[in-house]
């Protein structure tokens, strides 16, 4: 495992080593201790979640606000994802800056995401199956959230706006500012 920072502080992009061999491959998805060597983050992981969605669905940009906050570690089983992290961060110096990172089943490429972050993704391959392990329970009461296309964060999904598919929940997410002031 090679964790390399993002210009987000605490924000890592998680490499693994796979072996492969005639049978396969094989690689450790989280080890804990190698974790925290690698990013100097102590987590202690309570909840995983996977989803499965076709092309063109966007999740997010989503959090949880408060003590119910998540820091959530990402990753795509099958097919392809540009995943979105955004700091929300009060007095950040990289407040509502964002990364952006292709997950892939080919990669095997994982986002660290802290607490204090938005999070979403857009699906880039026909379907997707995309899983995360979060450090804390869900809490439907401090469920908050960013609307996709806020022009201050100015993210590229990187295919055509008429071919994505949102909940009518996220298509209502206030923008980051009005986001920041109600906290």
């Amino acid at each position: 495992m090679k964790a390399e920072q993002t210009k987000l502080e605490g924000c890592f992009i998680i490499h693994d080593s796979i072996f492969r061999d005639s049978r396969g491959y094989f690689f450790e998805s989280f080890n804990q201790q190698k974790f925290a060597e690698q990013t100097g983050q102590v987590v202690n992981f309570v909840q995983d979640n996977q989803s499965y969605s076709s092309r063109g669905v966007l999740r997010g940009l989503h959090l949880q606000k408060g003590e119910a906050a998540q820091a959530k570690l990402v990753r795509v089983i099958t097919g392809k994802v540009l995943d979105i992290a955004v700091d929300v961060r009060k007095g950040s110096p990289t407040f509502g800056q964002h990364v952006a990172v292709e997950l892939t089943e080919e990669n095997h490429t994982q986002l660290f995401i802290p607490r204090g972050f938005a999070h979403g993704f857009i699906v880039l391959s026909e379907t997707a199956t995309f899983f995360y392990k979060c450090d804390n329970f869900y809490n439907k009461a401090a469920e908050g959230g960013i609307i996709y296309n806020d022009p201050d964060i100015a993210i590229d999904w990187q295919i055509p706006s008429a071919e994505f598919e949102l909940s009518e929940k996220d298509l209502q997410l206030p923008g980051l500012q009005e986001f920041t002031a109600a906290l």
